[in-house]
């Protein structure tokens, strides 16, 4: 069975495992709805403009994060990981920012710039970068020496080293980076939405559908879009890795 028809197997097994339960009377349907009323909700609010108009903008500014943070973190990656000696100087200070959790910092962030979009923008490009930054640096120490003495035997300058051997070579690590990111921001994205109240976007608008009437339904339905995002995102970028660096998988295989 293909990869495609095994996920769905997988997917709707699970609806009717979720639909079961709450049929059973296991769960209330007030606090969880079944997915037969939560996909029909979802047909309907795919009919919305407002409602569309939220996964623009959290994927809109998903999609800004991750060129913000593509941006900084792989040059500085290609830096700190062919400068042995500035790698070991700034090691504190990136271990010490690394950990600190995203989430932490959104009152620092909207007390400096403001609740608008570059409140979850910022958030998800300090959240995003960490993976590529390090990818970048691990794929230096995986470059087979032999290379660059290689390189430099022949009189090739740093410059056209880094561009035409280390590059190449950090590549895959570098997209394996911005793969795990892809998830990483969008997370950051709809938490920032559901907890600073932003004015669009499809954490708020599950902010919203808690609070009142508490809709459960839309709550889920939602939750469920920001999933199926995650998920064709992941998808998508895993499908352009395959194409774009079909010769390291081939190489990987072999060896």
């Amino acid at each position: 069975m293909r990869p495609f028809y095994r996920n769905l197997a997988g997917l709707i097994g699970f609806f009717v495992l979720w639909e079961a339960v709450v049929r059973a009377g296991l769960v209330r349907e007030v606090f969880l709805p079944p997915p037969s009323e939560v996909l029909t909700s979802l047909a309907e609010l795919l009919g919305q403009e407002s409602f569309l108009r939220d996964i623009i903008a959290s994927l809109l500014a998903w999609a800004i994060a991750m060129c913000v943070a593509i941006g900084i973190a792989v040059p500085a990656g290609l830096l700190l990981g062919s400068i042995p000696g500035l790698r070991v100087a700034t090691r504190a200070i990136v271990e010490f920012l690394r950990p600190i959790p995203s989430v932490a910092l959104i009152p620092l962030v909207i007390l400096v710039i403001g609740g608008g979009p570059e409140a979850k923008i910022t958030l998800a490009v300090y959240a995003s970068l960490w993976p590529i930054l390090y990818n970048t640096i691990y794929a230096f120490d995986e470059i087979d020496p032999l290379l660059i003495d290689t390189a430099r035997s022949c009189g090739t300058s740093r410059t056209r080293i880094l561009r035409t051997v280390a590059l190449p070579h950090a590549a895959p690590f570098i997209f394996t980076g911005i793969r795990m990111s892809g998830a990483i921001a969008l997370i950051l994205v709809v938490s920032t939405e559901f907890i600073a109240g932003a004015h669009r976007g499809i954490g708020n608008f599950i902010l919203e559908a808690s609070g009142g009437a508490g809709r459960m339904d839309l709550v889920l339905a939602g939750t469920v879009v920001a999933g199926l995002a995650g998920y064709l995102i992941n998808e998508g970028l895993e499908r352009v890795g395959r194409r774009l660096f079909r010769w390291n998988t081939a190489e990987t295989e072999a060896t």
